[in-house]
């Protein structure tokens, strides 16, 4: 057994491109040097709190399998 753990794996990333507002980018790179990260770090944790609060959300990714609505015509 191991003294040391190894380190936990890192998930599978994917490189995405958006436009944003000139200050919406501002914001979003003095955010990451304030907590002393990355843009894609903060990007990546605000959209996952995103998806985690919105209610109304999470019931419509329920009625969508795969990409599917559920309730096929």
């Amino acid at each position: 057994m191991a003294i040391i753990k190894a380190p936990p794996k890192q998930p599978k990333s994917v490189t995405i491109q958006a436009r944003v507002e000139e200050s919406v980018k501002t914001q979003l790179d003095q955010y990451a040097k304030f907590i002393d990260s990355t843009p894609s770090y903060v990007i990546t944790e605000a959209l996952k709190v995103l998806f985690k609060r919105d209610d109304e959300f999470k019931a419509w990714l329920g009625q969508h399998v795969n990409g599917q609505n559920s309730q096929q015509n």
